[in-house]
């Protein structure tokens, strides 16, 4: 019996309310503030980027068409293109040496002269016995024929003109070993003998090497063997000289793969008209992999990536436009684009967070050159 008429009485002051509430404004009463905005205020959707229309501010850039260069960096060693120790064939006292430390020569120029005087009095020696054997064998042959020898005499008196000549023959080659002569064209190195020294044969006695166009080896990963070709660029350059570079080309690539480092190595050749270039020279080898002209870079910073994809936002018809692009090669503060924009595209550089695919855009700023 309690229960209703508590609720009969909630019910009494609900109609109240409602009759109150209803009448208020007829009455004169003033209504709360917090109804009247309540009814009257109408919901407003901010603009996203806060600018008139929803456009989202944005920085572009256009992309640009320029020239990269894919290279695979190395070091490399300096080898002359020819290179000999020179050395005697026979022993002998030194008589003459004919160049001066660090001198050009020709191939042919003597170098160096041994003691021949011995050689020579055998050479008198062989050549009275080689005279002697041709005249017995001419006096054999001119006899009249009731005089005339067995013809096994006559071979044996040829095989001994023969023999005699030979010696002759041989003597002269000994004694032409006693001089040494430069074998190709180039710059001795440091003398190791003196005049009057007794050197037995292989004794070293210099170096020549030609160095006007020299060799640098180096070697690559084989990963890129398959796309490097003889005549591909290479740049070289050497704390001894600063800044200056060298260039050469891929003259020989080696056809095995070293199985323990996974490289290859590879032989370039660089025109040394000055000789800068000593062979032994540690050297930073840069090999031009491949030269595009016209390739399609946009700045590093318009790159949007998502785990291992790349995005870019290109502008067109007014409204962002989510692109998936291919990278290429990666410059100082830009990218190479393979596939997806090309140049001239419009490229939101910043403002990037606040766009979305499809929204509409408001530029405020074209830079004109790359960002680093």
């Amino acid at each position: 019996m309690r229960a209703w008429v508590q609720l009969g009485i909630v019910a009494l002051l609900g109609g109240a309310g409602y009759a109150w509430h209803a009448n208020a404004e007829a009455w004169g009463v003033p209504r709360p503030l917090a109804l009247v905005g309540l009814e009257k205020a109408q919901p407003v959707q901010p603009a996203r980027g806060g600018s008139p229309g929803g456009q989202v501010p944005v920085v572009v850039a256009a992309a640009r068409s320029g020239e990269v260069v894919e290279q695979v960096e190395s070091v490399g060693t300096v080898r002359a293109r020819e290179a000999v120790t020179i050395t005697t064939k026979v022993s002998g006292i030194v008589t003459t040496v004919r160049f001066q430390e660090g001198q050009r020569v020709r191939e042919g120029d003597v170098l160096m002269e041994l003691d021949a005087a011995a050689l020579r009095a055998e050479l008198d020696q062989a050549r009275a016995t080689a005279d002697n054997a041709r005249q017995q064998l001419a006096r054999a042959r001119a006899l009249p024929a009731g005089q005339a020898v067995s013809q096994a005499r006559i071979d044996e008196l040829e095989s001994l003109a023969r023999a005699a000549e030979g010696r002759v023959r041989q003597t002269q080659a000994r004694i032409e070993e006693t001089r040494l002569i430069a074998p190709f064209t180039g710059r001795v190195g440091l003398r190791q003998v003196s005049p009057g020294a007794l050197i037995q044969p292989g004794t070293a006695v210099t170096t020549l090497d030609d160095i006007s166009r020299v060799r640098v080896e180096f070697s690559i990963p084989e990963v890129h063997f398959a796309r490097v070709q003889v005549g591909n660029r290479v740049i070289a350059r050497s704390s001894a000289y600063g800044n200056r570079r060298f260039e050469g080309r891929v003259a020989v690539m080696d056809t095995r793969i070293d199985p323990t480092t996974r490289t290859v190595r590879l032989i370039s050749e660089f025109e040394n008209a000055d000789e800068a270039l000593k062979p032994g020279l540690f050297l930073t080898v840069e090999l031009t992999m491949e030269r595009r002209p016209n390739a399609t870079i946009v700045p590093e910073e318009a790159l949007d990536p998502m785990g291992d994809r790349n995005f870019v936002y290109a502008i067109r018809d007014g409204r962002a436009r989510r692109v998936e692009v291919q990278l290429g090669l990666r410059l100082p503060g830009e990218v190479e684009i393979r596939r997806g924009v090309e140049p001239g595209d419009q490229i939101v550089v910043r403002g990037l967070q606040r766009l979305r695919e499809g929204a509409p855009v408001r530029v405020t700023e074209t830079m004109t050159r790359p960002t680093t």
